[in-house]
């Protein structure tokens, strides 16, 4: 939404103040502002609202100021508010709330250089002050940029993360069905390919390897806590075929499902006459 948005305005930078110390942020205007930590965190409020924990960005929109910085007791904070116009002045832009990049170095490095330009560089020519108001503006736009689209990807990241999680509460509770792959990943949403390297990223395990792992645990609780065969405990746990669960029993646990059975009984339990 936002980056509809960005392609029909030009941002344009007003002024960069640091600052370590709580204040009041008023906004007045068409002016919008980029609350953007360097070191800490900062608690802001916008007007009738809760503190919001800042350790990174916070776009102010002027329909929601004044804005309450607040610096944490005995913490050391430092921070700059970018002050900015976006043009055209009748444009519509919304960017409101948290910002969060994984390239804060390069943020970072943009803010030093905002300031040199600001507070720093003489221009001795109409032609060298239009120079660097460009390279302001792009700078600017270099800011917004980052911040709106790993922003972007840190959300899309927590909705994968969620839908994984949602399947393998699914997996967990209905490990005894027959599970695939192509079920799981559109129950999440997702391609499959997608689906496989999240699942392995967010588990240490692919989708089978832990299917497996899962069936077995619970086939040895059965071993351990009833009178069931073997045939019997591998179609609770979801393997139609027994000499499968058999294989994969063995190569998880490095026994038989028998072997473990005779070691594992529940006591005061005759086995033989279910044998």
């Amino acid at each position: 939404m936002y980056f509809q948005q960005l392609v029909h305005i030009i941002p344009t930078l007003d002024e960069i103040t640091p600052s370590h110390s709580s204040q009041t942020l008023v906004t007045t205007g068409g002016s919008h502002q980029l609350i953007i930590v360097q070191r800490g965190h900062l608690l802001i409020a916008a007007k009738d609202q809760e503190p919001t924990v800042c350790t990174q960005g916070f776009a102010c929109h002027p329909d929601y100021g004044p804005y309450f910085i607040q610096v944490p007791k005995t913490k050391e904070v430092d921070y700059v508010v970018i002050t900015y116009r976006v043009l055209p002045e009748t444009s519509t832009w919304t960017l409101y709330g948290p910002l969060h990049t994984i390239s804060e170095i390069k943020i970072h490095y943009m803010i030093e250089e905002l300031l040199r330009t600001m507070y720093e560089i003489d221009t001795h020519s109409v032609d060298e002050e239009a120079a660097q108001q460009f390279r302001k503006r792009l700078m600017m736009e270099r800011i917004l940029f980052i911040y709106l689209y790993e922003s972007r990807m840190r959300e899309e990241l927590k909705s994968s993360v969620s839908s994984i999680e949602e399947t393998l509460s699914y997996i967990n509770e209905h490990y005894m069905l027959k599970l695939t792959l192509p079920m799981l990943s559109r129950r999440a949403g997702m391609s499959e390919g997608h689906y496989t390297v999240l699942f392995k990223k967010h588990t240490g395990e692919t989708l089978m390897t832990y299917v497996n792992n899962l069936r077995i645990e619970k086939a040895k609780l059965l071993f351990q806590q009833t009178d069931l065969l073997a045939k019997e405990i591998a179609q609770k746990v979801g393997y139609v075929d027994y000499f499968h669960f058999s294989r994969v029993f063995k190569k998880i646990t490095g026994a038989s499902p028998s072997i473990f059975q005779q070691n594992h009984a529940p006591k005061n339990t005759d086995r033989t006459s279910k044998d």
